[in-house]
């Protein structure tokens, strides 16, 4: 087995050792000369919009298996240096052979996360048993000022032509110095774990980086956080650990032979007992069972009609606080009127009438291309913001169901909606009420010869109708989420939770209100 002291002569012996795909690598790909040549390997990209991009490396064989792993972690967890390190095993990549292979370049003093992106790599290497696809979250706690709303990038790369059907591995990367889950991490997993059905969870692993020896504290933060994942028979979690600090160092390593050989017979260990968890995770992965994510869609749908269904119901209720406000004005003015014997065609009292605008959306600079709004033009309404930002066809739009909406009070059809950077905005203005209005409105237009005090007072029953009806949507599309959801108290939900259960208290339900207490509690 050659070592630190073979000389730079022997490169040819060295390719000639190499499988074919990695000897068109050394010949074909920009390299950069050290002690170890990195190669940035040449990818074709098949997909780069805004908050997706997807990249090819290799030519695929339809025959071989293929297995797809989701990555989720923090920034500065090493997620891209363990991606080049799965590619490397893939390729056959030994230490003699002196070389390291990029397919997401890394660059020196690396402090910020370069993944703004979700990126899908897929990777078809011949020396490999199955290719592989790799879907490379954002890292977390980046303060770039990104938008990492990734459920929502996760949700289009599932409806794509060219997405992703189904999941072999979903892992949670952490660092091995950790000694508990910061709220950040614990936002992180508990926001993809709530994308997923029940049956993913023996699909779900964790990868920790930057391993020295035996990482029980993080183990213990994991069981403490009780993190939803594959368990032992023991009861243990299911983990993969791995040093990731030799990938950089020993790029840096002086191109003198002498003054290496000690720091390189380190590095080659260091080297010899990733190949080998490596090799661990590969065996997982060839054993897994790949989850369908049709269950999966259904969840991330239900719960975009869940967010998008109470944020209707409170510009609702507001709309009908309002309304109620300016019947209680209008009747305690008529009442006035009556008890002072006045003459009522000289009827005409002032009050506040509701009213919606379309305003144009607010937005950052960098949010401008996607904050958008889907709105029933009917109805007048805000069915869906943000809207999916990736469709055209409103058809398609998440809270559409075989293209009518199930959040505008009339369900309307999808070619009545828009989506565009305008939304409606609820407001008020000062008005005069004469008796011959009140007469048209509530004597002519319905046609029952009704006191107008017995009309104001229906209306406000039927407001309150209205609002049940909203809260009680609300509630079956929560029960919905706790039936085929992995994680329900997602914090999409627990954000409108203390909303809902104001509303249901006023519905006097204390089944109902006990059942989202339990659910907030948990």
């Amino acid at each position: 087995m050659a070592d630190c002291q073979s000389s730079s002569h022997g490169n040819e012996d060295l390719c000639r050792s190499m499988g074919k795909q990695l000897d068109e690598i050394t010949r074909n790909s920009r390299s950069i000369e050290g002690h170890f040549t990195r190669y940035i390997l040449n990818t074709r990209i098949l997909i780069n919009e805004e908050r997706l991009k997807k990249e090819i490396f290799g030519e695929e064989d339809k025959d071989k298996p293929h297995k797809t792993i989701l990555l989720v972690g923090e920034t500065g967890t090493g997620k891209s240096t363990l991606i080049n390190a799965i590619i490397n095993y893939m390729l056959g990549v030994k230490w003699e052979n002196r070389i390291w292979c990029e397919i997401i370049e890394t660059k020196e003093n690396q402090t910020k996360s370069q993944t703004t992106v979700v990126t899908v790599y897929d990777v078809f290497v011949e020396e490999s048993p199955f290719s592989l696809t790799v879907i490379d979250t954002p890292g977390y706690g980046s303060t770039a000022g990104i938008d990492l709303n990734i459920t929502e990038t996760l949700h289009e790369l599932l409806r794509s032509k060219d997405g992703v059907t189904e999941v072999d591995a979903v892992c949670l990367v952490v660092s091995s110095n950790i000694i508990r889950l910061t709220e950040s991490q614990l936002y992180v997993f508990d926001a993809i774990l709530s994308l997923f059905a029940k049956d993913t969870e023996r699909n779900i692993v964790v990868f920790i980086t930057y391993a020295t020896r035996k990482p029980t504290n993080t183990l213990k933060a994991i069981k403490h956080s009780k993190v939803r994942c594959a368990k032992t028979d023991d009861g243990e979690p299911v983990y993969f650990s791995f040093n990731n600090s030799h990938c950089e160092a020993f790029l840096e390593l002086d191109k003198d032979e002498t003054k290496n050989k000690e720091e390189c017979h380190k590095y080659k260990a260091v080297w010899d007992i990733n190949e080998k968890n490596m090799k661990n995770v590969f065996t997982f992965l060839n054993d897994s069972k790949a989850v369908s994510l049709n269950l999966t869609e259904n969840v991330l749908k239900t719960r975009k009609q869940l967010k998008a269904a109470i944020s209707s119901l409170k510009e609702r209720i507001e709309q009908t606080e309002l309304r109620k406000k300016e019947l209680e004005q209008t009747k305690a003015a008529l009442e006035k009127h009556e008890k002072e014997k006045k003459d009522m065609n000289n009827f005409e009292c002032e009050v506040e009438e509701s009213y919606k605008e379309k305003v144009p959306v607010k937005s950052k600079r960098w949010q401008f291309r996607r904050k958008k709004a889907t709105c029933c033009s009917v109805c007048e309404e805000n069915c869906h913001y943000p809207g999916c930002w990736w469709v055209r066809n409103l058809y398609w739009c998440s809270v559409m169901k075989k293209g009518k909406c199930t959040v505008c009070t009339g369900k309307c059809d999808h070619t009545q909606h828009v989506k565009e950077r305008k939304m409606y905005v609820l407001k008020t203005r000062k008005v005069k009420k004469t008796i011959e209005e009140l007469k048209k409105k509530y004597e002519e237009e319905s046609g029952e010869k009704m006191s107008l005090m017995s009309r104001l007072e229906n209306e406000i029953n039927e407001n309150e109708q209205k609002k049940t009806s909203l809260v009680e949507e609300c509630y079956q599309c929560v029960v919905t989420l706790e039936e085929i959801a992995l994680n329900t108290d997602s914090v999409s939900v627990l954000q409108n939770l203390d909303f809902l259960i104001e509303k249901v208290k006023e519905t006097g339900n204390t089944e109902r209100i006990q059942k989202l207490e339990d659910l907030k509690i948990r």
